[in-house]
């Protein structure tokens, strides 16, 4: 899937979760959409006792704000792949072929997976 056609979407949740590392000057940020179309921002949380990367972060957002599914998952770093924690707190929500999509820190679209 190029930028030209990635879903509208999907793009807004790349921007969602692009502003919110920028805005918290964190390592990564990153959104998911719910089964209702709402979205949950975070960034990186990294306290001497909760370490929880953007993707969970979102995630435990979204579970504790009622949801029930997860439509597809964005995080914007500077890793080269989502680590298999991430995708798995994806997974647990969402299923296995809940699509995540890493984007680079300019918005651009690096890969997609499912949540697998």
């Amino acid at each position: 899937m190029t930028e030209t056609t990635l879903d509208p979407e999907d793009r807004k949740i790349i921007t969602l979760a692009r502003s919110a590392r920028a805005r918290n000057g964190v390592p990564e940020g990153a959104a998911v959409r719910d089964e209702t179309g709402r979205t949950y921002v975070a960034g990186t949380v990294a306290l001497d006792s909760l370490r929880l990367s953007a993707l969970q972060t979102a995630v435990a957002m979204a579970v504790a704000s009622g949801a029930k599914s997860l439509e597809a998952a964005a995080v914007v770093s500077e890793a080269d792949a989502v680590p298999a924690d991430d995708r798995a707190a994806v997974r647990d929500l969402g299923g296995p072929a809940t699509p995540v999509l890493l984007a680079g820190p300019d918005g651009t679209l690096r890969s997609r997976a499912d949540a697998g």
